[in-house]
């Protein structure tokens, strides 16, 4: 029978390059020249500092489009409130990774509500998915990825 996981995940090496990347292209950019401003890598979590807002903004822009270019999902990623220390402001970027339970139980509502003849289990912070035909479980991957949850999914273990 076969049957596939969905899980949320991201490669934090790859987050860190792309932490870097920004990093060297914040260097580089003209409208930050002579602006204290900063990206800081402190594992799972990146730290944004600059002297306002609006350029804290610009520099979460920078690295939302350099975890774009690694493929990484930019749903993944959760910006902090920003918090406002004498003349600069930060911000904590964290990143999403397991499946929460009222997410998964969302996902495997909007599995039933579908029709298709798979059954779907909430194993700790994964789903597991199960039916008769590959062509069900591909249209469970379909409506996964087109559903409107602030998180990113991946498929692992399709097995027939």
């Amino acid at each position: 029978m076969p049957s596939m996981d969905i899980v949320s995940e991201i490669n934090l090496e790859e987050v860190r390059n792309a932490t870097d990347n920004a990093s060297r292209e914040l260097a580089t950019r003209f409208d930050f020249r002579g602006v204290e401003a900063s990206l800081e890598w402190k594992t799972p979590n990146v730290v944004i500092k600059s002297e306002g807002d609006f350029q804290v903004k610009q520099i979460v822009d920078i690295l939302r489009s350099q975890l774009t270019k690694r493929s990484i999902d930019a749903k993944a990623m959760t910006v902090g409130k920003y918090e406002f220390s004498g003349r600069s402001c930060s911000v904590n970027v964290s990143f999403k990774e397991g499946i929460e339970q009222p997410v998964a139980k969302k996902v495997v509502k909007l599995i039933k509500d579908s029709k298709l003849k798979v059954q779907a289990a909430i194993q700790g912070e994964q789903l597991r998915v199960t039916g008769k035909k590959r062509d069900d479980l591909q249209a469970v991957m379909q409506l996964v990825k087109n559903g409107e949850f602030e998180q990113s999914f991946q498929f692992t273990n399709f097995r027939d």
